[in-house]
């Protein structure tokens, strides 16, 4: 790591990892980036304001650097304001942001930046394996990254001549010199999908960005309970997706018809053959639409059987919780009426280098 350098050099990547009450993941998350090899880093933990064991956590590893987040600026998101703390104490040319809920794999943050190199990009993102291990995780979160690869396809991302734009706030890889560029996180400190955000901003800036699934790379358990399920997606869909509710009303009718076909089948009833070779076909549809968010196949058939119910009632839920204008999280509220505006950095309090 290269808390042992001296003064005058730099590390190649700065990996800053911003925590609020992260007792539960803090620990895992840090021991699998301290073993990192083939790059010289540092590893920042931004402490946002905890009420929990967090910092004492992530002061208990040597040579991690601990700091405590800026107040919050009026109108910036937390997680905003935690991460841009973090770039300020950073000296990589690189910055790694990554979630305290995250796990990286042995050789990960060496090959991740060989990538960028071997692509010629300023941000690589990766989506995270997503490990399930609730029922509700299991049913719900497949048709989550099903529908993201569906509205983001990776390829279109990634592609320079493609207006799409996303990236995955779990794994964000950018150049120092493009972050500083484009305003760092207070380009959308008022975006509580920051992640997306950022990668708009790349793009609009000229910026290549990649984006990609990477269970080669890294591991995630988002949410350990149904609360933090519910009140996770309930921040997030209704700004990831244009149409919720049409979405939400699509894929639970295709899921009423299907199972609604196969079951009258199933019960002997008389629907004739071709009736019930439609029921089965859209199961298989159905099945093949869950499958692209690669989770095994127990959770996949899980998600096929009750996921599509639970999705639309999350996605409408976000939509009204939305609309209503009081978005939480993380025991902060925000306000989603308030237009997402561009805020001069030279104001933040937490970093003073760019403007």
């Amino acid at each position: 790591m290269s808390s042992t350098d001296t003064a005058e050099s730099r590390p190649q990547v700065s990996v800053i990892i911003p925590a609020r009450n992260e007792e539960a993941s803090l620990a895992n998350c840090i021991e699998s980036l301290v073993t990192q090899t083939g790059v010289e880093y540092e590893i920042i933990v931004v402490n946002d304001h905890s009420s929990d064991r967090t910092r004492e956590i992530a002061a208990s590893f040597s040579g991690v650097q601990v700091i405590d987040a800026a107040p919050l600026p009026e109108n910036w998101t937390g997680k905003n304001n935690a991460v841009a703390t973090g770039a300020r104490a950073a000296r990589g040319h690189w910055l790694l942001f990554t979630d305290a809920d995250t796990v990286h794999l042995p050789g990960s943050l060496s090959r991740a930046l060989a990538e960028t190199e071997q692509h010629n990009v300023d941000m690589l993102s990766y989506s995270p394996e997503q490990i399930a291990v609730t029922f509700c995780e299991m049913a719900v979160l497949p048709v989550v990254f099903a529908e993201l690869a569906r509205q983001y396809p990776p390829s279109k991302v990634s592609d320079p001549k493609s207006s799409d734009a996303a990236a995955n706030g779990q794994y964000i890889l950018v150049k120092r010199e493009a972050y500083d560029t484009i305003g760092g996180h207070a380009a959308v400190a008022t975006n509580i999908l920051e992640d997306v955000g950022l990668a708009r901003a790349f793009k609009a800036c000229g910026r290549k960005i990649r984006f990609r699934y990477a269970a080669d790379a890294v591991r995630t358990r988002m949410y350990r309970n149904l609360r933090q399920l519910r009140e996770g997606w309930t921040k997030n869909l209704a700004l990831l997706f244009p149409e919720p509710s049409r979405l939400a009303v699509q894929l639970l009718m295709w899921w009423l018809l299907a199972w609604t076909l196969l079951s009258l089948a199933v019960a002997g009833l008389a629907l004739g053959y071709w009736r019930t070779i439609y029921g089965a076909l859209l199961i298989v549809l159905l099945y093949l639409r869950i499958r692209k968010a690669k989770f095994e196949i127990a959770a996949t058939v899980l998600s096929l059987c009750c996921g599509p119910p639970l999705f639309a009632y999350l996605l409408v839920r976000s939509k009204r919780v939305h609309a209503s204008g009081n978005v939480s999280w993380k025991g902060r509220n925000y306000d989603a009426t308030k237009p997402q505006q561009d805020v001069n950095l030279q104001n933040h309090p937490a970093t003073g280098r760019l403007s």
